[in-house]
C-alpha cells in the first residue's frame, strides 16, 4: 500500500455537502438491506429445512442455522439503530453497551479488537461516530490483524481513535473517497457510504476526521465537541 494520508475538511470548505439527503437516505437503506439479507435468508433456509419432509435428519442443523442467524439479525439491528439512525430511547450511552454493539456484529471476523474508551458515557453523535470508527477499524483488516479502539479527552474535545495493523491493512477507494467527505465518482456504493457516514457525523457535531494509511497500519481518528 502507498502512503496516503486523509484530512476531512468542514461542509463548507467543500462548498456544501456534495450528496443530498434524499440521495444519503437511499445509500444507507440500500446498505442496511444488503447487511441484513444474508442472516434473513439463512433463517428462511433453515424454516425451508424444517418444513421439507425429506430433510428431517437436519432439523438440529436448521435449528441451529435459524438460532446463529436470528443473534446476528438482532446484533445488526442494534447496531444499525445506533450507528445509523435515533431510535432509540437512551440519550447517553456507556462504553460497554457501545463494544457490545460493536463486538457483535464483527464477531466471529479474522481480526481482533481491543477497547480502550476510560470513564465517562457517550451523547448520540459520539456513540454514532465512535461505533461507525470502530467498524470500519475493523473492517481495514480483511485477512486479519489487530483492531485498537481508544478514547480520550483534551479539554473540551472528545478524541475517538482506531488504529488497524496487519499484513494486508488498507482501505479501499471508495472507503477512501467517503472518508475524506467527497462525493463517490466510481467504485461501489455500498463500500462508499458508511465512511461517508463517519466522516458526516463528524463535520455535523462541529468535529474533524483524519486518515492515515501507510504500510500495514490505518488510522483513524475524530475529535468532536465532549
Amino acid at each position: 500500500m502507498t502512503d496516503a494520508a486523509v484530512s476531512a475538511q468542514s461542509g463548507s470548505q467543500l462548498g456544501g455537502l456534495p450528496v443530498d439527503g434524499q440521495e444519503l437516505a437511499s445509500l444507507i437503506a440500500a446498505k442496511l438491506c444488503h447487511d441484513f439479507i444474508s442472516p434473513s435468508g439463512a433463517i428462511m433456509s433453515g424454516l425451508d429445512l424444517l418444513d421439507d419432509p425429506t430433510a428431517q435428519d437436519m432439523r438440529d442443523d436448521a435449528m441451529s442455522l435459524i438460532a446463529d442467524s436470528a443473534r446476528k439479525m438482532v446484533a445488526l439491528v442494534q447496531f444499525c439503530r445506533v450507528a445509523f439512525g435515533a431510535a432509540t430511547t437512551a440519550e447517553r450511552f456507556t462504553g460497554a453497551e457501545l463494544t457490545a454493539l460493536v463486538d457483535n456484529v464483527v464477531a466471529g471476523g479474522r481480526a481482533t479488537l481491543a477497547w480502550n474508551l476510560g470513564d465517562g458515557d457517550f451523547g448520540k453523535p459520539q456513540a454514532r461516530a465512535l461505533v461507525n470508527l470502530a467498524y470500519l477499524t475493523v473492517g481495514a483488516l480483511p485477512t486479519g490483524g489487530a483492531a485498537t479502539v481508544a478514547v480520550r479527552r483534551e479539554g473540551a474535545q472528545l478524541v475517538i481513535e482506531g488504529v488497524a495493523e496487519g499484513a494486508r491493512a488498507r482501505l479501499k477507494a471508495e472507503a477512501a473517497t467517503g472518508l475524506a467527505g467527497q462525493r463517490l465518482t466510481e467504485g461501489l456504493a455500498g463500500q462508499w457510504i458508511q465512511p461517508y457516514w463517519l466522516w458526516l457525523t463528524a463535520d455535523q457535531a462541529g468535529g474533524t476526521l483524519t486518515v492515515e494509511a501507510v504500510e500495514s497500519r490505518v488510522s483513524m481518528t475524530v475529535r468532536m465537541p465532549s
